[in-house]
């Protein structure tokens, strides 16, 4: 078994991705947080199973004249604010500790994300830090007692530190008055002597590889990243890294690294665009594991033989992508994800065999997260559903019983007065197919039409999701269509998709969005004079640029935190993510050379006279990708034209709102700027229509 750093499907996501499309439109977790833990098996990567068993409704006899009409009546439904939203509490992460009697998880139950512990026999919750400002991000238990370790950035500026805490004091175990350093946790060593940790601290650019001494707490640079690769994996016995170049963000070479005699092998050599992504080595280091897309469209999982060199096939499906693989610590369980149409459903192998082991008595539900414990007698994980978010379970392997742990629902929220989403496909303007998620209000119908929206996941390449969508479940629940779009483009689809808007962004993942309206319009129950477009990061750019390049197709636009001048974001590409500059370029044009002319053509900024339909933005000030004078100048460019604009500004935000006050302000904000302009509601004077950015300031005290 090795250390284990979770694969981004795709590198823009770790650039541009965003709230709308992490933690379900509620909440975030930093993308660097998915993409910097080397431990096996990891604890933040989603891993959905078991598709719900919806029940059939029961089927009402009636009488009715032939000819006559049937009359649909609106179905009642009581409306939630988006706080009764937000009060669902928010729990991820499940580290067990060295007895395996508590659980270390991340939750948002104090209004920001704080670490917690849940004691397993009881099922009580007790926070262990109490930032008031600052996320704190749980990592791991120490291997022989209850210190912990934990993340944290300054509100949102993606610095992360890495800190530990012990009876109830917190130590910075990476001190560093530099804005540029950052600190990645990867996990403990198999011999429980050390951890790993990223730091860009020798050049604030490129991330070298530490070894910290549990006896000592001094670090040890262990590989200096010379040629500015990327650490996914580290053996049990430490003779091994695995190294990743990305060229693209369809394509990347994996590369052995050995630290006794300090050779580095390509594993991978190709011929095309292929991805591969590494999924751990044995514990006896005789194999190591790799997800690719070589000769397919989807991912299937490889083996790599140490001693002969040899690359084998090991397990592949059909007509879907094999998103992860991980074994638990002495490999009796092998854990493998299998993403196809939004969902990841799992299977559990026995040890290194295709065969797939049941586990009885497992509640019903879409399971996701799954942790098994170092004594492979517990195991961890939650279950959700498109009304009810994550709950936390633990499952007893040899009694085969199960017990929740949390209920994370606000029992203010009616189930039955949430929707349940579908995964549709429509045809656009080239005949491709283009999947979408879509949320019908209970009120919508023939006879009572109402408006819709959009919304754009982030990216590009990111994906909407099938589940628990706070915003979209809040904004059906005041009656409007939300149809979530995945252009091409979008990951989870084959690679032949998610390479289709290379250089066409803002062009031809557009126009699967405005094709959409084709198949809300013959839906019957939409109202097509109504219809808006909203998103987050790379969404709030396909707003902008919506807005700006197809002026007469959507009411009203929502652009939360998205560029507005590509030439700019391109050259203020945060330092600590120089590995994969090169591939963002390759992916949307390199600002320093002929590119600029088409990334200057894309920029809404410079164009944004086209722009009639009213605009809100979002922003937080805080932000590193997309800088908040992106905001500042669409905003000041398209009041030039009369429009309404409205525009909030978080002060300790940066790119994701992870206050819940702000979340609350921010989604309530964009409800009443739909209603008006969509529904002709009257309301007062909303967030900065007077000329000015509405700006909101922290009222916590910022904490470590």
């Amino acid at each position: 078994m090795s250390t284990r750093k979770t694969f981004i499907s795709c590198w823009l996501i770790l650039v541009f991705g965003l709230l709308t499309n992490v933690q379900a439109q509620q909440r975030t977790l930093p993308t660097n947080e998915k993409s910097t833990k080397l431990k096996k098996p990891t604890n933040k990567v989603p891993i959905k199973n078991a598709e719900l068993r919806n029940s059939k409704d029961s089927k009402k006899k009636s009488t009715r004249r032939i000819g006559d009409a049937p009359k649909q009546q609106p179905k009642s439904v009581k409306q939630y604010s988006y706080k009764q939203f937000t009060d669902n509490v928010t729990v991820f992460g499940s580290s067990f500790n060295h007895d395996e009697s508590k659980l270390l998880v991340t939750s948002d139950k104090s209004g920001i994300f704080n670490v917690y512990e849940v004691d397993i026999a009881k099922g009580e919750m007790k926070q262990l830090t109490d930032s008031k400002s600052t996320a704190h991000w749980a990592q791991d238990y120490f291997p022989k007692d209850d210190r912990f370790i934990y993340a944290a950035d300054q509100d949102g500026n993606e610095i992360n530190h890495i800190y530990m805490q012990e009876k109830g004091k917190s130590k910075d175990l990476t001190p560093d008055t530099s804005s540029v350093n950052r600190y990645n946790f990867y996990g403990f060593s198999r011999d429980k002597k050390s951890f790993f940790f990223g730091s860009t601290k020798r050049t604030g650019k490129v991330t070298d590889v530490y070894e910290m001494n549990l006896a000592t707490m001094e670090p040890k640079m262990i590989y200096e990243n010379a040629d500015n690769l990327d650490l996914w994996e580290i053996s049990d016995d430490k003779q091994y890294f695995v190294l990743s170049k990305m060229n693209t963000t369809s394509d990347n070479d994996l590369y052995l690294y050995n630290t006794k005699t300090k050779e580095k092998t390509h594993l991978t050599p190709h011929e095309g665009e292929v991805r591969t992504s590494p999924s751990g080595f044995d514990n006896n280091n005789k194999y190591l594991y790799y997800t690719t897309d070589k000769d397919g469209e989807y991912t299937y999982l490889m083996r790599y033989n140490l001693v002969s060199k040899k690359h084998e096939k090991f397990l592949e499906e059909k007509d879907a992508s094999i998103a992860y693989s991980y074994t638990s610590y002495n490999e009796k369980y092998r854990v493998v994800g299998v993403d196809k149409n939004a969902k990841t459903t799992i299977k559990i192998y026995k040890g290194d065999t295709k065969e797939v082991v049941e586990f009885p008595n497992l509640p019903a539900g879409e399971i996701t997260g799954v942790n098994i414990s170092d004594s492979e007698n517990l195991m961890a994980f939650y279950i959700k559903s498109a009304k009810q978010p994550s709950n936390l379970y633990i499952y007893d392997i040899a009694k085969q019983e199960h017990k929740r742990l949390t209920d994370n629902l606000n029992p203010e929220i009616n189930p039955k007065d949430l929707v349940e989403p579908q995964h549709i496909t429509f045809k656009s303007f080239d005949g491709l197919e283009v999947p979408a998620i879509l949320y019908k209000p209970h009120n919508a119908s023939p006879n009572n039409k109402v408006p819709a929206m959009l919304n754009i996941h982030g990216g590009p390449g990111g994906q909407s999701r099938m589940g628990y969508n706070a915003v979209a479940q809040y904004l059906a629940n005041h009656g409007y269509v939300v149809l979530a779009v995945n252009n091409r483009g979008s990951s989870g689809y084959g690679k032949t998709f998610f390479k289709l808007d290379n250089q066409k962004h803002g062009e031809d993942d557009l126009m699967d969005c405005v094709e959409s309206k084709k198949f809300l319009a013959k839906s019957g129950y939409v109202d097509m004079d109504k219809v808006g477009i909203m998103g987050g990061s790379y969404g709030g750019y396909m707003t902008l640029a919506a807005l700006t390049y197809q002026p007469e197709e959507f009411a009203v636009g929502v652009d939360i935190f998205g560029p507005s001048n590509w030439l700019r974001t391109m050259k203020n590409i945060p330092p600590w993510w120089e590995s994969f500059k090169k591939a963002l370029y390759e992916e949307m044009g390199d600002p320093n050379t002929a590119d600029s002319v088409r990334l200057h053509k894309i920029s809404p900024v410079y164009h944004a006279a086209n722009i009639t339909k009213p605009l809100m933005v979002l922003q937080g000030a805080n932000d590193p990708r997309v800088l908040q004078i992106e905001s500042d100048e669409i905003v000041e460019a398209v009041r030039k034209n009369g429009v309404p604009v409205e525009y909030l500004v978080f002060e300790d935000e940066g790119h994701g709102f992870l206050k819940e006050e702000n979340r609350i302000e921010g989604y309530e904000a964009i409800l009443k700027f739909l209603d008006k302009h969509l529904k002709n509601k009257k309301s007062t004077t909303p967030a900065g229509e007077d000329g000015r950015p509405k700006v909101i300031k922290p009222t916590r005290k910022i904490t470590k």
